[in-house]
């Protein structure tokens, strides 16, 4: 990395390491969409509702997977960007391992919860079958999805983040291609989409050890020294983004708990369907975040804090033109959204007229998540954790329980908007106070 190109053209250097990861994390939550539009199609509104009620087991994955990735990337860019290189591919290899290890316990333990999850959720009949016939066979990918996202990760370290994009298109394409023979020629359902998901994450496995054995100049798998101290550092450094991640898969639980009781299946299959496009969105904002990370990891790293300072406030602004086109892209095409996954017009309905509202998130969702990202990236752990907390878990699970008793469903649609501003102004609090110390 050149300290003097990241001063010269900041926001060129953002896009140039985050447009490949948006567009691999994009192209990641499309294979979601994919399947949430071939469920819809060939399963029913039960299978979308189904797949809904899992979301708290795969967040439980990518905030295990997120916490000690970034934490491993934040510190082995930290110690690169101080020369040392032979320590920042030791802590590589073990943070490849404990991503794996975590990974696969995580999975054997959901394995063993399904039962009294769907009895709290109150889950019955097809949603129930259509669940556990889903998330058997998808325990598997998530466990290959998490350590692909952490190689993914160092391959951007790496300098190469095309080569990741490029890993990512492939396994879209072949997931939907996968989707459409099980499900559209096959008629497997629930399971075939299933497997679709596993395989493609397989084959982009093997792409991705292909490179850290063949190309890789940095980081190279091998044996290594297990520390402890580093593994400590790694997950109090990661542990912000296990809180924003067990977050909303906590808030994720508790929004299927509420409307499913106060609204039913209906409400369920119409708040996955506008999940989609918060997911989707989330992407983006985490491709600007994997993006800018390693930038400002290594400025940190050589004492240059004022750019850190300005490559986050760049992303900021970039994550909020995001925010904006985004609202009104989809408010646009509001009626027509609902209809390209259900044909039942109550669900419809509910999408149509909760959208918008649910949207008007997005205006501060993604300068919260950047500001968490940056102080994550220069080891302020704290900071970073109380963003994620907040807009993940403390204020959010008010709103959702909350908000519903007084507006029903609309309630529901206000959560996120409601939370996201409110979680803005402590972000803009921390941010603010980093800048007074800085000039003292």
């Amino acid at each position: 990395m050149d300290l003097n190109k990241m001063k010269q053209s900041t926001t060129r250097m953002i896009l140039q390491f985050a447009v490949p990861s948006i567009i691999g994390m994009v192209l990641t939550s499309f294979i979601t969409v994919a399947d949430g539009f071939f469920i819809g199609n060939y399963v029913g509104k039960e299978g979308i509702a189904a797949v809904n009620l899992g979301l708290p087991v795969i967040y439980l994955f990518l905030g295990i997977g997120l916490m000690v990735s970034v934490g491993g990337v934040a510190i082995a860019g930290m110690v690169f960007g101080a020369g040392d290189k032979e320590k920042c591919n030791q802590i590589f290899r073990q943070t490849i391992a404990t991503t794996a290890g975590g990974a696969i316990l995580t999975g054997l333990l959901v394995f063993l919860f399904f039962g009294p999850m769907l009895n709290l959720l109150g889950a019955e009949g097809l949603v129930r079958d259509y669940f556990c016939t889903y998330y058997i066979i998808l325990l598997p990918e998530l466990v290959v999805m998490v350590v692909n996202s952490s190689l993914g990760m160092f391959i951007r370290g790496e300098g190469k983040p095309q080569f990741y994009m490029k890993v990512n298109v492939i396994c879209v394409v072949m997931n939907i291609v996968l989707d459409y023979l099980f499900a559209g020629v096959l008629h497997t359902g629930i399971a075939g989409i299933a497997a679709a998901s596993l395989i493609s994450a397989l084959v982009s496995l093997a792409a991705i050890l292909y490179f850290f054995y063949k190309r890789a100049q940095v980081y190279r798998l091998g044996k290594f020294s297990f520390s402890i101290s580093v593994l400590k550092s790694t997950l109090l450094n990661g542990s912000s983004e296990f809180i924003g991640e067990m977050s909303t898969g906590i808030a994720m639980f508790a929004y299927n708990f509420v409307i499913m009781r106060r609204i039913g299946v209906d409400g369920v299959s119409a708040f996955t369907i506008v999940g989609y496009v918060a997911y989707m969105f989330s992407m983006v904002v985490i491709g600007f975040g994997q993006g800018a990370s390693p930038l400002i990891s290594f400025s940190y790293g050589a004492q240059e804090k004022a750019l850190a300072g300005k490559i986050r406030q760049k992303t900021n602004g970039l994550v909020l033109i995001m925010g904006v086109l985004t609202f009104l892209l989809i408010t646009a095409f509001s009626g027509w959204y609902g209809e390209l996954f259900v044909k039942n017009m109550a669900v419809q309905e509910m999408v149509k007229s909760g959208i918008s509202v649910f949207m008007i998130s997005f205006f501060f969702s993604g300068i919260n998540a950047i500001t968490s990202f940056y102080f994550t990236s220069t080891g302020r752990a704290f900071e970073s954790a109380v963003i994620s907390s907040a807009r993940g878990l403390l204020i959010l699970l008010i709103c959702i329980f909350v908000l519903p008793v007084y507006f029903g469903m609309t309630g529901v649609w206000l959560a996120a908007p409601v939370t996201e501003g409110i979680t803005f102004g402590i972000s803009i609090f921390y941010i603010k106070r980093e800048m007074k110390i800085n000039l003292l």
